[in-house]
């Protein structure tokens, strides 16, 4: 009932929006709908995690939705920030970085999972000898120091044994994975769908200990797209259409990787054509996995992790799960 009656919300603002003139080719005026200009700021710099807004925006997909996509780089200000305080009105986050808004009372609101299932977890060159958590101690671990880094290698590195207190910690700043692992970094944490496949077209080889190998409560989302609560009560007919677009444009990037990779190369030349080709095609069958649909979110992951970043002391307060997230705007099947 809620979704029909976005569906109808929608038509009527469409509607009431009115029409713009075009000329045809017979030199008849022709009604073009009014774009609603909306913007969407990426969590990084692009990527293929963000490969299904790009397609969205290349095959019309917004266009056809009624919307004009700006997408812009998150800058200093970051796109939680900017989604919070209504300065964008979409926003490409993780479910760990969202939690910890939720328990600050930050109004951001998660609406659709980009990729499944967590592919990140600690990487080393082979060389190390890294082959298990228990191998971190007497090592020095290269982040960005946050606090949950530690948590998280605690974690795992306690389920054999084996003690945090050993491992050095320093900050890698913005050095690439592959110069602070020839410098003074042993193991970091990346994602192996970027970072991983490049290693690979590197002929680099990597160790690497997943965190889902570890605990199902790390098997988190991550990243994820979001908005504000203002515009979920006062703009659902924009949710929801931004939501049918990019849901479109991600299944393209699913069934078609290659032809998805070079409209992502095309948008963004600066990005390795190499490196984006052989990460789509590891991707794309990850970005839905096994969820009855690309972008579902499931309570009890929120639930498990929420759970854990509390056990840590990572939050002040356990996070109401139910209005962290929802299905509600992604597309009926």
């Amino acid at each position: 009932m809620k979704k029909l009656f976005f569906s109808l919300f929608a038509l009527v603002v469409l509607t009431a929006c009115g029409n713009e003139e075009a000329p045809s080719s017979e030199g008849n005026a022709v009604k073009k709908p009014k774009q609603e200009e909306v913007t969407l700021v990426l969590d990084w710099t692009p990527n293929t995690n963000h490969t299904g807004l790009y397609v969205a925006q290349d095959k019309g997909y917004f266009e056809e939705a009624g919307l004009h996509v700006e997408i812009q780089l998150p800058g200093e200000a970051g796109a939680d920030q900017l989604v919070a305080s209504g300065k964008a009105d979409f926003g490409v986050s993780a479910q760990e970085a969202l939690t910890e808004a939720r328990v600050q009372d930050i109004p951001i609101v998660s609406i659709g999972a980009i990729i499944q299932h967590n592919t990140s977890g600690f990487a080393s060159p082979k060389d190390k000898n890294i082959t298990s958590p228990a191998d971190y101690e007497g090592k020095t671990y290269g982040g960005w120091g946050a606090p949950v880094e530690e948590a998280v290698i605690s974690s795992i590195m306690s389920k054999e044994d084996a003690d945090v207190n050993q491992v050095e910690f320093i900050n890698m700043g913005n050095t690439d994975f592959f110069t602070a692992v020839e410098r003074d970094v042993d193991f970091a944490w990346i994602y192996y769908g970027w970072t991983g496949i490049e290693a690979e077209l590197r002929e680099q080889e990597l160790n690497m200990q997943y965190l889902t190998d570890y605990s199902e409560k790390l098997d988190y989302y991550t990243p994820i797209l979001t908005t504000n609560e203002t515009m979920i009560e006062e703009n659902p007919a924009t949710v929801e259409a931004f939501m049918r677009a990019s849901t479109k444009g991600y299944e393209y990037a699913i069934n078609n990787p290659e032809d998805a990779a070079n409209i992502l190369i095309e948008a963004v030349p600066d990005l390795d054509a190499e490196l984006v080709k052989a990460s789509q095609e590891w991707l794309s069958p990850k970005y839905q996995d096994d969820a009855e649909q690309w972008g579902h979110q499931d309570a009890q992951v929120w639930k498990n992790y929420s759970e854990w970043m509390f056990d840590n002391n990572l939050l002040d307060k356990q996070l109401n799960v139910e209005e962290a997230y929802t299905n509600e705007f992604l597309p009926e099947q």
